[in-house]
């Protein structure tokens, strides 16, 4: 296991995925060289393509968590890959409650790009106090979520980073979540 588990958060499909393609497989990539954990909702698109650099990059770790109740029904009602995972977990809590239980198992969130999906699993964070790390450069939600640190009174905009550049981002990333876990070093080694 790695030393943080970072869940990769983005659009499954649409222009933003499109987009973000490159950044994601970056993004996957500059975690796996932190030796972190990945995590993922196990789903097509950004996260996979994280999931991808991950594992390219020669990643420990990296677990998908479906919402799905098992692998038949992840592949064959919900169309979803398994390939780059060392785990998946078919959690049967459709995509609602798998956002949920995704980010409140990360240390925290990158995310890029992304549509409602990626909008819940930012909020889903703001309310459990996880911190998120914006990649700019795949459009989507992610550009709108500086105004809507605006909107919502209870979003700490000390928890939310942004960078354009994979590596950069997930190093300030690091360094927010070894300051955030300074007291528990011990559990993160």
């Amino acid at each position: 296991m790695g030393k943080y588990q970072i869940c990769v958060s983005g659009a499954a499909k649409g222009e933003s995925a499109e987009q973000g393609k490159l950044l994601a497989q970056a993004a996957g990539a500059s975690i796996a060289k932190a030796g972190h954990s990945l995590m993922t909702g196990a789903t097509t698109g950004l996260p996979n393509e994280a999931a991808i650099g991950y594992k390219a990059a020669g990643g420990k770790m990296s677990l998908g968590i479906s919402p799905a109740s098992t692998k038949v029904e992840h592949v064959m009602k919900y169309r979803l890959p398994t390939k780059d995972y060392d785990v998946i977990l078919y959690s049967g809590l459709h995509y609602s409650g798998r956002d949920a239980l995704l980010v409140n198992s990360a240390d925290a969130v990158v995310s890029i790009g992304g549509r409602l999906g990626t909008l819940h699993e930012f909020t889903v964070a703001m309310e459990t106090q996880t911190p998120v790390a914006l990649l700019d450069g795949a459009g989507g939600i992610g550009t709108q979520i500086e105004q809507l640190l605006t909107l919502l009174p209870n979003a700490d905009p000390d928890l939310v980073i942004h960078d354009s550049d994979p590596e950069k981002l997930v190093a300030r990333l690091t360094q927010l979540l070894d300051k955030t876990h300074a007291h528990y070093r011990a559990l993160y080694q």
